[in-house]
């Protein structure tokens, strides 16, 4: 590929719901502009950008991936996310690096819940939107629903820009409402053919052209006058309207056919933003001022790791978008987070899993550096002399845990080594070691993510595992005073053991053993208090009930007594310990659950059916109303840790993927008796 300035090249994230045709148009851009010799099909496995093992096995995208087109004499970066809700991080890598969404649904389709998030996700960020209707090749009247269903929810900023002509049932002609011309393809070659006089046409050009009319006052004031625009008058309209966001232009293409595709191709190449003048970005100074870096080639360096790809053979691989400046090999940047300094090794351009060499990467260009250890996703690499943050990447944060079992003892360590390792490739990944539970905890973004690094575990590192439901951090407490007498005596020849406490055993609110002592007339002299103390710490990390940490108790050492020759600090600890063993079960024990306080959010119309899933959680609700977002509520609950493990997959299915939640530990409660029942009984099974 030859080398392209900072003004002809363009950032495209390409997103919207699953199954909607995102990558097959992506395959038929490469095809289209030559960058391929075929037409990769999702459906027979061979396509560019579903590389992965598991993208073929699944027959979908699971990340984030890249492929530069050149197309009139323009760089095109598209990046191609995954559009199920279990792979949200792609979208959040493929945002931060571009400056235009390509927000990609199907012909007969509604406003899926896909293209609401990639909307929302382009907004957040400010860049440019673009809509691309797919499948149009068969009923024409789906075009229209869907432009229909999409002009309802984003308003008359919709622009219909490729239209398609249809005879019947089949697709005749696809309309370019840009130049006013018609064009018939066979095998993805096009051919101008004569304008249909069409009522349609006509009302979706006057539709584009009060579009472009909005943009500029003379441009209105000549539309109002049904005065014709110029070709040029035109363009510059539209980018003007989709540079300030006023305009989402709307084209028809066909995936698989490869109709209309090359006219998509043009206009994203001459109306992205980057055609008039990416203004750059801003960033924050050490002193968190902000500043404007200019995409300038000869500005200081300053550039973000959007994403990080962990592969076993070729090494760590990091993304980065070159916001100023420029990346090359024996290039020295300034890691601000670690505050090391960065070596660049190897720079390399992909095309799905394919690489070339590169010279350098550029600003506004996108590429990767190979074998950056110390880099991570979301870390900005800048000049030393000229220290600036830029933002990173915002993952989405894992929601559903699961206990990992590795099938073969001995391969823990190579597991945490392969999870951490993910990790790095994807910051939506959470994994620790549960202290208590003693359990391998994995977190991700629903099941099918687990599943998705369950295989890569076993593909990537050679390590099988099982995940199971992960155990519950009990607590166990007592309800009622209650006192008991510790003796230990032995006698083996020579000095023996003794130690002999009167204890008593009392509710309190504390997390911690509360230790205290009544002792009068030196009936247990004090050196030996703090053995007595020590043992019944050691005691408490495991209850009578069910084995889990002992809270809640204040203990009294009031009486006891000693032998002169006998009694030591070891054999006072034991006293303790059998004095806590024969209290303990006296003073009412049972069993403290974890509760956490749950922020849901979900549209208007799912509230009922949510609130009601949460009572059968044992949750109590603590408050709801309408959330910051348009049509959706907020609802705040407690809700016991035990019963969350399904939420995330209840929540997504109720609400069809429109909801979201957060959940901290808040508190222990008291467990119903059907519940201490359980847990005891889930105990002895453990044990047994």
């Amino acid at each position: 590929m030859k080398a392209y300035t900072s003004n002809n090249i363009r950032n495209i994230a390409v997103l919207g719901h699953g199954g909607k045709g995102k990558t097959t148009l992506c395959e038929a851009m490469l095809y289209v502009s030559g960058a391929t010799d075929r037409l990769g099909k999702v459906a027979d496995g061979n396509t560019v950008l579903d590389f992965d093992a598991e993208e073929k096995r699944r027959k979908s995208s699971v990340s984030s991936a890249m492929a530069a087109i050149e197309w009139d004499n323009t760089k095109l970066n598209f990046i191609d996310a995954p559009g199920l809700f279990d792979f949200e991080n792609g979208a959040a890598e493929a945002v931060r690096a571009a400056e235009a969404v390509l927000i990609v649904t199907s012909a007969g389709s509604g406003v899926d819940v896909g293209t609401e998030k990639a909307f929302k996700a382009a907004e957040k960020r400010g860049l440019a939107k673009f809509f691309a209707i797919t499948k149009t090749d068969s009923d024409h009247r789906s075009f229209y629903k869907t432009f229909e269903a999409l002009k309802e929810v984003y308003g008359n900023k919709l622009c219909p820009t490729i239209i398609p002509y249809m005879e019947g049932n089949l697709t005749k002609a696809y309309v370019n409402l840009m130049t006013g011309k018609a064009y018939a393809y066979d095998d993805c070659k096009a051919t101008e053919v004569p304008m249909p006089n069409d009522p349609v046409i006509e009302e979706m050009t006057s539709a584009f052209m009060e579009a472009v009319a909005t943009t500029d006052d003379a441009l209105m004031e000549k539309f109002f006058e049904g005065e014709t625009f110029t070709q040029e008058e035109i363009l510059k309209g539209l980018c003007l309207g989709i540079f300030d966001g006023s305009i989402y232009p709307v084209y028809a293409v066909a995936g698989l056919t490869g109709a209309g595709v090359d006219q998509l191709l043009y206009g994203l190449a001459w109306s992205v933003p980057g055609a008039f003048g990416y203004a750059g970005e801003t960033a924050k100074t050490e002193s968190g001022e902000e500043t404007i870096l200019p995409c300038d080639i000869n500005g200081p360096l300053a550039a973000i790791c959007f994403k990080t790809v962990a592969d076993p053979f070729v090494g760590k691989m990091s993304f980065f978008k070159v916001v100023s400046g420029k990346l090359a090999p024996d290039t020295q940047a300034y890691n601000v987070r670690t505050g090391e300094t960065e070596k660049m090794g190897k720079i390399v351009t992909v095309k799905g899993g394919k690489q070339e060499d590169a010279n350098e990467i550029i600003a506004g260009d996108i590429g990767v550096v190979t074998k950056l250890a110390g880099v991570k996703t979301g870390d900005t690499l800048c000049d030393a002399k000229n220290i600036v943050i830029l933002d990173g990447v915002d993952a989405p944060k894992p929601c559903l845990s699961m206990a990992v079992n590795v099938r073969k003892k001995g391969e823990e360590e190579k597991v945490a080594q392969g999870l951490f390792r993910l990790m790095e490739e994807d910051p939506s990944i959470s994994f620790a070691i549960n202290k208590e539970t003693k359990e391998q905890v994995l977190s991700g973004l629903g099941e099918q993510h687990l599943d998705v690094i369950v295989s890569k575990l076993k593909n990537k590192f050679g390590v099988e595992v099982d995940l199971s439901v992960p155990k519950v951090a009990y607590r166990e407490t007592i309800r009622k005073s209650a006192e008991a007498q510790g003796k230990h005596k032995k006698q083996s020849g020579g000095h023996g053991q003794f130690g002999d406490v009167h204890i008593r055993f009392e509710p309190c609110d504390s997390d911690e053993l509360i230790f205290e002592e009544e002792v009068f007339g030196g009936a247990v002299p004090k050196n030996f208090f703090p053995a007595v103390e020590k043992g019944l710490r050691d005691c408490v990390l495991k209850g009578v009930l069910a084995g889990y940490p002992m809270v809640g108790v204040k203990a009294t050492l009031y009486d006891g007594s000693y032998h002169p020759v006998d009694s030591s600090e070891m054999a006072f600890k034991m006293a303790a310990s059998l004095a806590y063993k024969a209290g303990i079960p006296k003073a009412d024990p049972t069993i403290l659950e974890p509760v956490g306080t749950l922020v849901a959010l979900m549209p208007d119309d799912n509230l009922g059916d949510i609130m009601g899933d949460i009572t059968k959680r044992r949750g109590r609700v603590l408050g709801m109303g309408p959330a910051d977002e348009p049509r959706m509520q907020e609802l705040t609950a407690e809700v016991p840790m035990a019963e969350m493990g399904d939420f995330t997959t209840v929540l997504r299915s109720v609400t069809a993927g429109r909801g979201s939640f957060s959940f901290e530990f808040t508190r222990y409660e008291q467990a119903p008796q059907n519940i201490v029942e359980k847990v005891i009984a889930e105990a002895k099974v453990d044990e047994e």
